[in-house]
C-alpha cells in the first residue's frame, strides 16, 4: 500500500525537529451543492528545524515517532507571500 501524501501550510515551528502542518481539503456538500472547505492539523517531523510558519510543504505517512506525530516532511512546494 503506497503511503499517503499531502501539502499544507506550516502553521507552527514552535517544537524541536516538529511542525505542524494545517492541510485544506475542498468537496461539494452533497445536499446543499456548496463548496465546503474543511481543514487538519498533522504534526509532521522535520529533523533540520528548516522549515518555517507560512512554508508550503509535503508530508508523507510514516512510523509512528511520538503521541502525535506520523508524518515526515518530503520538502517544499514553494514560499507563501
Amino acid at each position: 500500500m503506497p503511503k499517503r501524501v499531502l501539502q499544507g501550510v506550516v502553521v507552527s515551528d514552535k517544537n524541536d525537529k516538529t511542525i505542524v502542518v494545517e492541510v485544506e481539503r475542498r468537496f461539494t456538500h452533497p445536499l446543499l451543492k456548496k463548496t465546503v472547505r474543511r481543514s487538519k492539523k498533522y504534526h509532521a517531523h522535520d529533523e533540520t528545524n528548516q522549515y518555517k510558519v507560512g512554508d508550503i510543504v509535503s508530508i508523507e505517512e510514516g512510523r509512528p515517532m511520538s503521541k502525535q506525530k506520523r508524518w515526515v516532511v518530503l520538502g517544499p512546494v514553494g514560499a507563501a507571500g
